[in-house]
């Protein structure tokens, strides 16, 4: 199944549940799969244009007189384009406010730079109070939609729109508090997340045929960050790789290596956008490219514990 499809049908099953969810498009309801919410909900469901950041302005309004608003756009105008009005009408105005940020960085593929966004995790996560989520497989968009529509706060969602390989089991259950550690291991950790978890498990099987023993902690929470878990595994191995679909600087690298400063320095290595702006390819074009493939993560893990 498509994500898209996911969102749309999840959303669905919220909005008929809970009558004072509001979902804003902001001229994307087509692309972003969710035509169908307005449809039904005519009067909870509609489409705001090309005004991003008064689609945010809206949805701060909203939540001030107890609604429970979802904004969603592109990745890129979910994030830097409306910069100052999630760190003020929402943040900072202590609003319940969801932003679903679809595209997310090599996924926005034909779409070029400018609808790339490698920086949306960094641009937001200097923000205080924001919850951070990078989704791998429409499983766990399913099930952080229903464990987050009550929560307290602003809470970022980033996604691809189409199919993504399955990481989940359909019995997964999501802890926004705990990362997911997919698979156990002695040599190095992988820490991953959003697109990047397939590759990364992928990766790990190839390692292991070559005496590599890799454990692989998804991290579907950015911030806040499960500082436990990384801890941990960094005891265990003193070695890690980041895996993900954002620039280096200010996404997950970022964040575990901060948790790791503080609490338990290790050598970590990394894969990810090496601070460039996106442009026009296919995923696997762009992958290739930025050399993050589930043989550039291989290649890495080796060189780490040589």
């Amino acid at each position: 199944m498509e994500m898209r499809q996911m969102l749309c049908e999840t959303m669905k099953e919220l909005m008929e549940k809970h009558e004072n969810i509001v979902f804003m498009d902001a001229d994307l309801a087509e692309a972003n799969g969710t035509m169908t919410l307005r449809k039904i909900f005519k009067d909870r469901a509609f489409d705001v244009g090309i005004s991003e950041a008064n689609m945010a302005g809206m949805a701060a309004g909203m939540s001030a007189y107890g609604m429970n608003p979802y904004i969603c756009t592109f990745t890129p105008f979910a994030s830097r384009r409306i910069c100052d009005q999630v760190a003020i009408s929402l943040s900072y105005a202590k609003q319940n406010v969801k932003i679903l940020g679809t595209d997310s960085g090599v996924a926005a593929e034909m779409n070029g730079g400018t609808h790339m966004s490698f920086e949306d995790i960094g641009v937001l996560r200097s923000i205080p109070g924001i919850t951070i989520i990078d989704v791998a497989d429409e499983i766990q968009l399913r099930e952080v939609l229903l464990n987050t529509v009550d929560y307290k706060g602003v809470v970022y969602i980033r996604f691809p729109r189409k199919e993504m390989p399955k990481v989940y089991s359909e019995d997964y259950k999501f802890n926004i508090n705990k990362a997911d550690v997919l698979k156990e291991g002695k040599d190095l950790t992988i820490f991953c997340s959003g697109l990047m978890v397939n590759p990364s498990l992928e990766a790990s099987k190839i390692l292991e045929s070559k005496g590599i023993n890799a454990e692989v902690i998804s991290v579907p929470v950015i911030k806040p960050i499960d500082k436990e878990t990384i801890i941990n595994s960094l005891k265990k191995t003193n070695k890690a790789i980041t895996v993900e679909n954002h620039n280096v600087i200010g996404g997950l690298y970022s964040a575990v290596c901060e948790v790791s400063c503080e609490n338990y320095p290790a050598l970590i290595k990394n894969i990810g956008i090496k601070d460039h702006f996106g442009e026009v390819g296919t995923m696997k074009f762009l992958l290739e490219k930025y050399k993050m493939t589930c043989n550039d993560i291989v290649k890495e893990c080796e060189k780490l514990v040589k």
